[in-house]
C-alpha cells in the first residue's frame, strides 16, 4: 500500500513535535533549579549536567532529540514548500483571517525565529560544553564541570537576555499551534476531546513561554 506522502511527512512533523514539547518540561524544570540560592543551585545544575553527560541513557535521548529537531526542521520546510508548490496563485478573495489563526498562516516565520534561537543557544552552551568551543568552562567544588557559570554570565548580558526572553513569544505562539495540530494530524478529533486539547495547548505555551522567558530576567537581577 503506497503511503501518501504529505500524509507521512505531517506525522514525522507531529510525531517529532510532541516529543519535543516532552523534551521542553524537562528542561525548563532544571532550569528552575537556577532560582535556588547559588550555592545550592550551582551543585545541583552542575550535578544535573553531569548526570546528562555520563548517563548511557540518557544520551541516547540526547541523541533522539537532535534527531528530532532535525527532522522537524526537515518535514517543516517540506511542507511549507509542498503547501506553495500546491498554491502558485493567490485566491482572488482570501478570507484567510476568518479561515484560520494568524499563528498558523506565519508558521514558517515563527519556526525561523525559533531555529534561530535555537542555532544562538547551541552556540552558547551545547558547542562550549559538548564540544570544547570558545573558553572552557570552570570546575566547581564539586569537581563538575561549571555549567551553572557558563549559564549565569549569559545571563548577566542584558542583551542575550532580551534576545532569549523576546523569542520565547514566537516558541509560545508556536507551542499553542503546535500541540493541538500534532494530536489532531495523529487523528485526535473527539468533538469535546479538541475544546480541552484547545485549553491544555494554551496554558502549555503560556507555562513554557513564560516560564523560560522570566528565568533569565530572575537571575539577571539575583
Amino acid at each position: 500500500m503506497r503511503i501518501n506522502p504529505l500524509f507521512f511527512r505531517k506525522t514525522i512533523l507531529a510525531g517529532t513535535g510532541l516529543f519535543l514539547c516532552i523534551f521542553l518540561i524537562v528542561h525548563l524544570s532544571a532550569n528552575c533549579i537556577l532560582l535556588l540560592p547559588e550555592d545550592m543551585a550551582r551543585e545541583m545544575y552542575n550535578a544535573y549536567s553531569k548526570t546528562l553527560r555520563d548517563s548511557p541513557i540518557i544520551k541516547a535521548v540526547a541523541y533522539l532529540l537532535y534527531l528530532s529537531i532535525l527532522f522537524h526542521v526537515i518535514y517543516a520546510i517540506l511542507i511549507t514548500i509542498g503547501n506553495r508548490k500546491s498554491k502558485p496563485q493567490k485566491y482572488e478573495v482570501n478570507n484567510a483571517r476568518e479561515n484560520s489563526t494568524w499563528t498558523s498562516q506565519n508558521m514558517g516565520l515563527i519556526g525561523t525565529m525559533i531555529l534561530l534561537f535555537i542555532i544562538v543557544h547551541l552556540a552558547n552552551f551545547w558547542a562550549r560544553i559538548k564540544l570544547g568551543m570558545g573558553e572552557s568552562p570552570g570546575i566547581d567544588a564539586m569537581g563538575n564541570i561549571d555549567v551553572y557559570q557558563v549559564t549565569y554570565s549569559l545571563f548577566q548580558n542584558i542583551y542575550y537576555v532580551i534576545f532569549y526572553t523576546v523569542l520565547m513569544i514566537p516558541l509560545g505562539l508556536h507551542l499553542n499551534h503546535g500541540l493541538k495540530s500534532g494530536f489532531m494530524t495523529l487523528g485526535f478529533y473527539h468533538k469535546n476531546g479538541l475544546r480541552t486539547l484547545a485549553k491544555v495547548s494554551l496554558i502549555y505555551a503560556a507555562i513554557m513561554a513564560i516560564g523560560f522567558g522570566i528565568i533569565p530576567f530572575i537571575v539577571y537581577f539575583k
